[in-house]
């Protein structure tokens, strides 16, 4: 029965990381330099991980011929990387004990940064550059991590039967991701790191932890329980974050005792509790300088060796590039993101005849009800009114349950019931008061959507650095229904409602301000009933290679890139309806330049063309003002 569930979670969790590449690139290894210390070396080199991509390396190698057994030290969010004393100590100790270590720059941070200074975080908007493209941080750091062990199999000092992984905090999570796919490590010390997905829900993680989807196939026991038949030491401290919790690791390791007990590995598994901060300190280190003892060398008992002396260097020593000195080729995490997200919208085919866009149509849509996921069809209105009652041109605030225990807000104002316009924003209000006066004056019905997880329905501390939904997003993601997926559920209500509170259903035009545009063109897509979209300010590509600026990685869906297409390709699914595009942006919130304007909706031009349709309007950011008087000019 495990064998099979094995299996099982061991693929999920490939396909929700991202998946690896088929065949790997040379390593193509350079020295950069050699450090000499009493009774070891460390060795500055640089692998080639993927094609293009360097890994800053540094390798800590005892004195001796060797050949010695190894041990990857991967970094947490200690703003030294690699080069941090808490890294710098394990690593040490493990030399001084007869271990090669080999602690490396996790991608985009340390030496892998943007900038060249280190201390920069990796996360949020950053790392929300792979989302789209399905190359999650998470996946490309345990393939990496894959990679190193290639290179220390490489090398003839290297007892390359002998493997272990270790890290803490966010470098705790890469070692229990690529302990549980990489077979050949033979040790595996998660440390500060390990508790419950469930306790997720409800706490901040760096994007680099981020599984989406981890919940519809396992929870973390059974991803430890990759590990068995091999060793695993999971510490814990007692005075960490909940997610990391004791309490919460037991649940975990509950279920892994039971998986170690089936294959006959039952003593292959220990819980080490530390009374500490978040940390990867001297017990801990002690803790894991035993178990790597017994199980790569065949020595003792597991139990903590005392460590020997220890004496960490500036970390600008251990530099591979020394500051300014990076070569101008290096592959940052933006550009990477650039050259997956460019591969995946080629394979958006311009189609040539209207019955290949309508089967291809049908294969999107049936990927974006994949997103939406399953949910009750009953909408709960509270506060209801009576349309009859109120008068032309004032405002009515109540609250609709697009499901059982989500709440979004609706502010609707009357019109003459001939047009209705249906607007979003994921950040304040979606129309300015002038905009709202004029639709009043002219008589257009008014539908304001303030969408779950947003504004007052918004968790406390949703924003993280750049990411203004960063908490929200990443829950929603765990459980296999990003926010995207969602929000066109409330919009779908909205559209919903006025169908219902109507009796002779206006024109409803679905307009969207900023990123908003994403689900509201999916709706559109999904909903017959949506005569016209209105893009104001939308982001049309997420292609850059440059950091996003201030935004919602809820916009993003996951893999969209290769399923779905960019964002202005999006539009495609409105045609032959009337679609407008206002003063289109960047990511970094920039106005598009005319070139790029026309790049990223020609797609969608295209499908409009085979649609003998010529509803696409695009107004320039000098339209932006007037735009309500362009749309409803008739």
């Amino acid at each position: 029965q495990w064998a099979e569930k094995r299996s099982e979670i061991r693929s999920k969790l490939a396909k929700a990381l991202g998946g690896f590449p088929n065949s790997k690139c040379e390593l193509e290894p350079e020295l950069i330099g050699t450090l000499d210390f009493d009774g070891y070396t460390v060795e500055r080199v640089v692998i080639q991980t993927i094609p293009g991509v360097q890994m800053t390396a540094n390798v800590y190698r005892p004195d001796g011929p060797g050949p010695f057994p190894a041990v990857l030290c991967v970094h947490g969010h200690w703003k030294g990387a690699k080069q941090d004393p808490t890294v710098q100590a394990r690593c040490i100790g493990l030399a001084k004990l007869g271990f090669i270590a080999m602690a490396v720059d996790a991608f985009g941070a340390g030496e892998r940064a943007i900038a060249q200074q280190l201390g920069e975080y990796h996360g949020e908007m950053t790392a929300a550059m792979l989302y789209a493209t399905g190359r999650h941080l998470a996946g490309i750091q345990v393939y990496e991590n894959m990679r190193c062990a290639d290179y220390l199999q490489s090398r003839e000092d290297v007892d390359s039967e002998n493997l272990a992984i270790t890290g803490t905090s966010g470098g705790g999570n890469q070692t229990m991701y690529a302990g549980a796919l990489e077979q050949r490590f033979k040790a595996v010390i998660p440390v500060c790191s390990v508790g419950n997905y469930q306790a997720y829900l409800g706490v901040a993680c760096c994007m680099c932890e981020l599984v989406p989807g981890a919940l519809t196939f396992t929870e973390e026991w059974g991803v430890l329980g990759l590990v068995a038949p091999r060793a695993l030491m999971v510490i814990n401290a007692t005075q960490d974050g909940i997610q990391f919790s004791v309490a919460e690791a037991k649940k975990s390791l509950a279920g892994v005792a039971v998986v170690f007990e089936k294959v006959g590995a039952a003593d292959n598994v220990r819980h080490v509790v530390v009374e500490s901060k978040h940390d990867y300190n001297q017990p801990m280190r002690e803790a894991m300088y035993g178990w790597v003892t017994l199980h790569l060398k065949g020595e003792g008992d597991g139990s903590p060796i005392a460590e020997p002396p220890i004496e960490t260097v500036d970390r600008e020593l251990l530099r591979c590039y020394p500051e300014g000195q990076r070569p101008a080729s290096f592959v940052t995490l933006p550009k990477l993101a650039r050259r997956f997200a460019g591969q995946m919208a080629r394979r958006q085919v311009e189609p040539v005849h209207v019955e290949h866009w309508e089967a291809e149509r049908e294969a999107k849509l049936g990927m974006i009800r994949r997103h939406v996921g399953r949910h009750g069809n009953k909408v709960e209105i509270h506060d209801g009114i009576a349309i009859s009652e109120v008068k032309q041109g004032v405002s009515v605030q109540f609250e609709v349950s697009p499901e059982e225990g989500v709440r979004c807000g609706f502010r609707w104002t009357k019109g003459t019931g001939r047009q209705i316009l249906i607007a979003s924003s994921l950040e304040g209000s979606p129309l300015s008061k002038e905009e709202r006066e004029w639709c009043i004056e002219h008589g257009i019905d008014l539908l304001e959507v303030t969408l779950r997880a947003t504004g007052p329905y918004g968790p406390k501390g949703n924003r993280i650095g750049a990411a203004l939904d960063h908490n929200a997003a990443q829950w929603a993601a765990w459980i296999g229904r990003p926010l995207a997926g969602q929000w066109i559920v409330d919009l779908q209500a909205a559209v919903g409602w006025v169908v219902a509170a109507y009796e002779e259903v206006p024109a409803v035009s679905l307009v969207s301000l900023g990123a908003a545009v994403v689900p509201t063109l999916l709706t559109a897509g999904l909903q017959s009933r949506v005569k016209q979209v209105i893009a104001l300010d939308p982001p049309l590509t997420l292609q850059s290679d440059r950091k996003y600026g201030d935004g919602q990685i809820g916009a993003i869906l996951p893999g969209m890139l290769s399923d779905l297409g960019d964002i202005g390709q999006l539009i495609s699914l409105v045609a032959p309806r009337s679609t407008w595009v206002i003063a289109g942006k960047t990511m970094q919130g920039e106005n598009l330049e005319r070139r790029e304007l026309v790049d990223s909706l020609s797609y969608a031009a295209s499908i409009y063309k085979v649609n003998d349709s010529r509803a696409l309007h695009v107004l320039t950011a000098e339209g932006r003002a007037d735009w309500l008087e362009r749309v409803f000019a008739k």
